[in-house]
């Protein structure tokens, strides 16, 4: 597998990574079990970028990880969050960025997964009551400590990379980008690679919509958040099902599947564009791998951006309560 390297300071991560929130949360009921075999699997098949965050589960997908990747740490590289403060039991605290906050955090990550430090520290959300200068300052001391290796920056405003980036430098930044999502390009895009940070994709297939394997709001168990997410719901998933079903006769026709195609589609925008599509099965994983194998032809690039122009998805990506936290 291809080893890209994320921003200027030396991270190199593989060419597609695993979200594994997922398999904790916001997807229905878990299965350890088949969670930890497909993070073995992820590694024997060279998918060494494994992401999570304090906040999945909360708390207990940070322990998963851990017992998965016990004895094989060398193996990988790993990354986690912090910012989105929440109690065990689940109840939402605030977006934190206050620089006791932050140590306290990595402390606590760290011994959740069982390591001596992080190859990749994200600050999850921007804590609007903080400069973010004080945020990355406390992060730039857990770097000179040995703590954590490289730093990135998630769902932050352009402003917000410039000003973190000067106080220690973004290896990464972590945006949800997909044919559903390309909020983006507007301006974010630029602004990374100005600076020459990677952008590692997370959600590239729409929250599980442009596999096509989600055909009706029923398909959703009773714990799962897409149940009362804007796409998923009312007029919004039958317009976002008509893309759906023409991104499948795309893939169809080129014979992959859509999920493949939809991740071949984020590969293409860059060589500094690293996606996680999150899964908690072993089957969908290794066929998540198999588009590595795709190749997007730049007439296959624009019939995708015909059926599936900028701004077609129909509804916001996240509750108006979790938009707010965007874009800071």
């Amino acid at each position: 597998m291809e080893q890209p390297t994320l921003g200027g300071q030396g991270l190199v991560v593989s060419a597609l990574g695993l979200g594994c929130m997922g398999m904790s949360q916001s997807y229905g009921p878990g299965d350890d079990q088949e969670s930890v075999a497909t993070i073995h699997r992820a590694l024997d098949l060279g998918m060494t970028f494994l992401d999570t965050a304090d906040v999945y589960g909360p708390f207990t997908n940070e322990r998963l990880v851990g017992k998965a990747i016990a004895g094989r740490r060398d193996e990988l590289v790993l990354a986690t969050k912090f910012g989105n403060q929440r109690r065990a039991d689940g109840s939402w605290i605030r977006v934190n960025g206050e620089p006791g906050y932050v140590r306290q955090a990595c402390d606590a990550s760290l011994e959740r997964l069982g390591v001596d430090h992080l190859d990749l520290y994200y600050q999850h959300r921007v804590d609007r009551s903080v400069p973010v200068e004080e945020t990355w300052g406390a992060m730039a001391e857990l770097v000179q400590a040995g703590k954590v290796r490289y730093l990135g920056i998630s769902e932050a405003a352009p402003a917000t990379v410039r000003r973190a980036h000067a106080v220690h430098p973004v290896s990464a930044g972590q945006y949800e980008w997909s044919l559903f999502t390309r909020d983006l390009e507007d301006e974010l895009l630029a602004t990374v690679r100005e600076l020459g940070i990677g952008l590692v994709a997370y959600s590239p297939l729409g929250r599980g919509f442009l596999s096509g394997r989600i055909t009706s709001p029923d398909d959703f168990g009773e714990n799962d958040f897409r149940r009362n997410h804007p796409r998923f719901t009312g007029e919004n998933f039958a317009r976002n099902l008509e893309l759906v079903e023409r991104v499948r006769e795309l893939a169809e026709r080129k014979g992959v599947t859509p999920s493949q195609l939809a991740i071949a589609w984020v590969l293409a925008q860059g060589d500094d564009v690293v996606p996680i599509p999150g899964t908690k099965r072993r089957s969908y994983l290794e066929e998540n791998l198999g588009t590595l194998d795709v190749e997007l032809t730049a007439e296959d690039l624009a019939a995708i951006e015909q059926v599936t122009p900028r701004g077609s998805a129909a509804g916001e990506r996240y509750t108006p309560e979790n938009m707010a936290n965007v874009n800071a």
